[in-house]
């Protein structure tokens, strides 16, 4: 360029002066576009609710205002404490079913649990312990539940009914008020095992002895359940099921009752403890047999930062490595199920005839796998019948089995689950007023498990097709989170009034989830059917799912700009940030540490 020239930063001819500025040069465009005033990074106020304060819940409540600015956080909680299932689980022997030190959040570590499978009373600790810590309280509001949901379409934002106990009451007086919030998006966290599902049994309601579900334990004011089976001694007890639940329960009533009746009507595949021979390698220690409970000298050691790091990292290495556990006809598992018929023949040898009621056909992983450390042998103590013969139906007082035999109880137990049909309680009302049951009719159908068409700005931690049949589950609620707070950040940063997936990807995923599951079998995964849809398993490995959260792929939803203006970049504001604007903050944070990414250097050759 010849110094006379009259050109400036390269632009064309006639271009000079105030013109030659960006705001200037736009202001010069025949557009009826017009600049926003707001810096890029001057992020909209920003309301989120998020349904259920358990494990999803409290992770939403820590991540939301760690990475969003200008927000609005609310999340309710229907039960008077935190834990989602872990508050409402109190029943006899209620334990984590995977290893203690997997079980807890990557960021949060805890060294002390007292053993291999947690109490549920220390998991409940746990949680508070997170709560209170990351002061979530704030946000949190308990004994508020959400019984209405409709999305606005012309405002973009979720109207919401909450029910709660009439301020100023006693919570003994049982009044309640409804309030009514907005949102502009909302994260449901409620999980799939929270809701209980009672026995479709003639005559459950006609018993005049005790009955309880497992889910809806009594218990004393710490929230234990001890006092409450206090004067069993002399009762008959029947447990119905079979499940996870169940093979915790009988083995620890089994010595606190007189007789005991465990009705069975399907078949489960009980594991051998596959953890004792790492626990033993890691601790130096013997190996343990069923759950394994840690000594003074263990805690001790596990306080060691360094050590706790590889022991834990070892376990979540060595549980991730049986995905193929779950692959139909696989050597992992056609060695595993060897291992655990061996292991459910050698534990029935006093009753060797339940094992071949009790043992399945199918694979192993085609239900929930279910440790059950001390299941089987309680099976076989001399107070405990195991009744593998249907039940015709309850009566004033007991049961009656469809051969005419009759048990007269005095407590029935009912661990019959939940309801995972991912149907809600409450109405959710989308786009055109269609409800999340009519789209989820006659099975969910998701985007990659977090929402659906039809409802806009309405995601799910822990929804349908969340869960998995071997690896880490709470990894993948932390990254099923980290996805829906880059939603709202986009939502926010970019000023659409709403996000939602397109038909045709959520149709793609329904097809993906159809062809990888095929097996038969009664499972909670397949809504209790034996040829049902799997709504339940993730359609692939934990470390699968974390891949597939990881970096969100927007181009598979649909977008509305708010306020109706059509420019897509409206949301880069006049060309400025808020600290250079209004000279205040850091203007040179890209140098800051956590922002440097430094590359590796190679080794010289």
């Amino acid at each position: 360029m010849s110094p006379g020239t009259q050109h400036n930063l390269g632009l064309p001819p006639g271009v000079e002066g105030k013109e030659a500025g960006l705001p200037q040069s736009f202001k010069a465009s025949k557009s009826s576009f017009k600049l926003s005033n707001s810096c890029i990074d001057d992020d909209r106020p920003f309301k989120v609710v998020v349904i259920g304060a358990g494990f999803s819940g409290i992770m939403a409540g820590i991540r939301f205002p760690q990475r969003m600015k200008n927000l609005d956080l609310t999340i309710y909680e229907k039960n008077t404490g935190v834990g989602g299932t872990w508050f409402s689980n109190r029943y006899p022997g209620v334990a984590c079913d995977v290893p203690s030190h997997v079980y807890q959040l990557t960021f949060e570590e805890y060294t002390q649990w007292s053993s291999f499978y947690a109490p549920g009373p220390e998991i409940r600790a746990y949680l508070q312990r997170v709560v209170d810590k990351y002061n979530l309280m704030r946000y949190i509001k308990l004994q508020h539940e959400l019984i209405h949901a409709r999305y606005d379409e012309e405002s973009g934002k979720w109207h919401l009914k909450i029910r709660r106990p009439m301020q100023g009451r006693e919570a003994t007086d049982e009044q309640f008020e409804v309030i009514e919030d907005i949102a502009d998006l909302v994260v449901t966290a409620i999980g799939s095992l929270s809701r209980w599902s009672w026995p479709d049994i003639e005559g459950l309601r006609t018993f005049k002895g005790k009955i309880v579900h497992s889910a809806g334990w009594e218990t004393d004011e710490s929230g234990h359940w001890q006092s409450s089976v206090a004067n069993w001694g002399d009762k008959k007890v029947g447990v119905i099921g079979v499940g996870s639940t169940t093979t915790q329960i009988v083995p620890t009533l089994q010595p606190l009752v007189k007789h005991l009746y465990n009705y069975v009507r399907g078949k489960a595949w009980l594991s051998p403890p596959s953890f004792s021979d790492k626990i033993s390698e890691l601790l130096n220690r013997e190996k343990a047999i069923g759950n394994y409970l840690f000594t003074e000298e263990d805690k001790e050691a596990l306080k060691d930062p360094a050590f706790f790091k590889n022991f834990r990292h070892e376990l979540e290495s060595f549980l991730n490595s049986m995905h193929y556990l779950t692959i139909k006809g696989s050597e992992m598992q056609k060695a595993v199920q060897e291992a655990f018929r061996t292991y459910m023949r050698a534990s029935l040898t006093k009753k060797p005839w339940i094992a071949d009621h009790l043992m399945p056909d199918f694979s192993v992983t085609c239900r929930r796998l279910t440790p059950g450390p001390g299941y089987l042998e309680a099976l076989c103590k001399d107070n405990v019948d195991f009744v593998p013969t249907h039940i015709k139906k309850i009566t004033e007082t007991g049961i009656e089995l469809v051969d005419g035999t009759h048990h007269d109880l005095d407590v029935i137990v009912c661990a019959t689950g939940f309801d995972t049909s991912h149907q809600y309680p409450f109405p959710v009302i989308g786009r055109g007023g269609k409800t999340l049951v009519d789209r989820y009719t006659p099975h969910p159908e998701t985007y990659l498990s977090l929402c659906s068409d039809g409802f806009p700005n309405w995601f799910m931690a822990g929804g349908p097709n969340s869960i998995i049949g071997t690896g880490t589950l709470l990894a993948i609620f932390e990254r099923q989170v980290d996805y829906i707070v880059e939603a709202a950040k986009k939502l926010q940063k970019e000023h659409l009034k709403s996000i939602e997936p397109k038909k045709e990807a959520v149709a793609d995923f329904d097809e993906y989830l159809d062809t990888v599951f095929s097996e038969q079998c009664h499972s909670w995964y397949k809504l209790g059917k034996a040829d049902g849809r799997i709504i339940g398993l993730w359609p692939g490995s934990s470390l699968h799912a974390i891949e597939a959260f990881k970096r969100p792929r927007w181009e598979d939803y649909n977008y509305e700009r708010l306020d109706g203006i059509e420019n897509r970049f409206h949301w880069l504001g006049d060309g400025s940030t808020h600290n250079e604007k209004h000279m205040t903050g850091n203007r040179a944070w890209y140098l800051d540490p956590d922002e440097v990414d430094i590359p590796p250097v190679p080794e010289a050759r």
